[in-house]
Order: C-alpha cells, then sequence, then structure tokens
C-alpha cells in the first residue's frame, strides 16, 4: 500500500513539472491569451463588463514605460536570476524594526504569479510562484519576461497590459506614451483597481515624481539579449 501510495505521489510530481515546463515552453514563443486573474475577475464582476486587453510586441510599448515599471517595480531586475535577495532582506529587516512588512516581489516573480497562478496569498501559492520564477528565468529571456509582464498585468479595473492602459488612461498607444504618462501608470500598479493614473490622486502625484526622479537616475539601459 505504501509503495502504490509512493509511486502515485512521485508520478503525479514528474508530471507536474513536465507540464509546467512544457507550459512556460509553449509561452517562450505564443503570446499568452488570457491568464487566471483576467478570469478570477470575470467571475467576480456582478455586472457585464468586458476586460480590456491587447498584446502588443516589447517593441511597440514606449522605453519610457519600460524604464518606468523597472524604477517603481524592481531596480535590479536587469542583474538577478528572479529573486531579489537584498530587497527581501531589507522588508524582513523593516518588518523586525516595527515597520510594515512590504512585498519584494520582482518583476519575474510577479509575472510567473500572474501568467500561471491565482491572486490570494498562501504559503502554497508562493511556493509555485518560486518554481515558475525559476523556470521563467531559466527559459525566457529578460526581454521576454518583461513583454510579457507588460502585456498581462493589471493596470486598471478590467485592464490589462501596457496597450490597453495607454488607450484607456491617455487615449494613445503604448508606444507614443511620454515619460510622465508613464511614469503615472507606473504609479498606480501597486493597486490598479484603486489608484488612478488620470486624473492622480495627491498619493499618486507624489509617487509619480518619485518614479520620475528614479528613472532619471537609472541612466541608459538596453534588455535585448
Amino acid at each position: 500500500m505504501f509503495k502504490k501510495v509512493f509511486r502515485f505521489i512521485y508520478k503525479s510530481i514528474l508530471a507536474f513539472m513536465l507540464i509546467s515546463v512544457l507550459w512556460v515552453l509553449v509561452y517562450k514563443w505564443i503570446n499568452v491569451p488570457t491568464t487566471p486573474l483576467m478570469v478570477i475577475r470575470k467571475l467576480q464582476s456582478t455586472e457585464e463588463v468586458t476586460a480590456r486587453h491587447q498584446w502588443v510586441p516589447i517593441s511597440k510599448i514606449s522605453k519610457n514605460l519600460l524604464l518606468a515599471v523597472i524604477c517603481s517595480e524592481d531596480q535590479h531586475f536587469l542583474e538577478h536570476s528572479g529573486f531579489d535577495t537584498e530587497a527581501i532582506q531589507k522588508a524582513i529587516d523593516d518588518h523586525k524594526n516595527g515597520k510594515k512588512l512590504r512585498g519584494a516581489s520582482t518583476i519575474s516573480q510577479q509575472t510567473a504569479k500572474n501568467v500561471f497562478l491565482w491572486p490570494q496569498r498562501s504559503w502554497i501559492r508562493k511556493g509555485l510562484e518560486s518554481y515558475f520564477t525559476f523556470l521563467i528565468e531559466v527559459f525566457w529571456s529578460k526581454e521576454r519576461i518583461l513583454e510579457i509582464y507588460l502585456n498581462c498585468i493589471e493596470m486598471g479595473d478590467h485592464i490589462y497590459g501596457a496597450e490597453a492602459a495607454a488607450e484607456f488612461w491617455f487615449n494613445k498607444t503604448s508606444q507614443n506614451l511620454s515619460i510622465d504618462e508613464a511614469a503615472a501608470i507606473a504609479a498606480i500598479l501597486p493597486n490598479p483597481r484603486k489608484y488612478l493614473a488620470y486624473p492622480p490622486s495627491s498619493y499618486i502625484q507624489h509617487r509619480k515624481k518619485w518614479i520620475l526622479l528614479q528613472m532619471r537616475n537609472f541612466g541608459p539601459f538596453s534588455i535585448s539579449e
């Protein structure tokens, strides 16, 4: 009996690993059509709402937005292998000193969570998030990770991705976003269903100014590999 249970668990783990690797490999070349979060938001809505989501290649997204999200969400994105140990340690130290516990998720971790998993926090989801983060860092380039991130994340209520956000907030394509507009969109990412990129609240205006400062200090960058 014990051997049968062990064999079943062993085969289940192998099957999951194989399926997950194939899933990640598929998205290396195929654009993500929808995400679990999009489906969940649709099911949670009490009204008939159409999600705004239009995929565009990273070459058609303003470099202003690329830099804005890196500066606001993960300034070590180009250097780390999926996990920012420095940011994690700082978050732990701040919590020990009585400050509110804050997230230290990288763009890679957020991409893994949005594309493959569900939004609710739990140790199981966090473990799977780490697993998928490892996989996408192994099989995808940094450019592909950022491209999928910018096309799938929530950027407003039922608004997903850079193109839909640019059209909704500023009535233009994502390729034509100005530095100020890109910073405004990046500023709402911590809670895009609560905050407005335009017109910005005083809090978002403050965050936008901080992001613009970080963008000036970050300097030129390239994600091409």
